[in-house]
């Protein structure tokens, strides 16, 4: 699926300068596949590009377009269907709900797809290093840990992209390189692209692009 950005600036960003290779106001096309990195320090608009791409802002003037398609005229199912099947997302806000288990957050994703069995769930978790935590509610788990429940949760879909708001700003070298590890495995079982924003560090994946703000 391609993703195309027309000319796309958000009303909050509008009033401040934008360079001439700025993903803002410009026209840019991302292909099926491709690994992108968006690097930048915080404020400069990281989760803005996430939330747009979600269909969570609007607030925006030019097209964004998923194989041709304005998401802006999509309806509510539409938008849903979308977001169930093609793009996947780990927000930096994580979206778990923290009073259910670990268990209940990933099953709710998985069983619209049926993806996974609950051992491979769990499989997940033990490689992610928190295979005892099944049964915690998410409100009990560190950061961290949390971080890792959302990726697997992210997983547990069909997907065309995958794109992660700094999803390992909690988590140790060891424990990133085992989520990228997890990562890059599903997305290249799925053919699939993956876009990751982060404040500086590459966590050693090769890009085939990188966006700028």
């Amino acid at each position: 699926m391609n993703i195309d950005f027309q000319q796309v600036m958000p009303e909050p960003l509008r009033s401040i300068q934008h360079g001439e290779n700025s993903i803002w106001g410009n026209h840019f096309q991302l292909e099926p596949g491709q690994k992108v990195l968006l690097n930048a320090s915080s404020g400069k608009g990281k989760t803005t590009f996430t939330h747009t791409l979600a269909g969570i802002r609007q607030d925006y003037s030019g097209k964004l377009l998923f194989d041709g398609v304005n998401i802006a005229d999509l309806s509510l199912d539409e938008l849903s269907v979308l977001r169930r099947q093609k793009v996947s997302f780990v927000f930096q806000d994580l979206q778990l709900f923290p009073e259910l288990t670990v268990a209940d957050n990933l099953k709710l994703k998985n069983e619209l797809s049926g993806v996974y069995s609950n051992d491979e769930l769990k499989q997940m978790l033990d490689t992610l290093g928190i295979g005892d935590k099944w049964d915690a509610p998410c409100k009990l788990l560190s950061m961290g840990q949390q971080q890792r429940v959302a990726i697997i949760r992210a997983l547990a879909q069909p997907f065309e992209w995958l794109i992660m708001d700094e999803p390992f700003s909690h988590l140790d070298e060891g424990n990133t390189q085992k989520c990228i590890d997890l990562i890059l495995n599903r997305c290249r079982e799925l053919q699939a692209g993956m876009i990751l924003t982060t404040l500086g560090d590459q966590h050693g994946i090769q890009y085939d692009r990188e966006l700028n703000l």
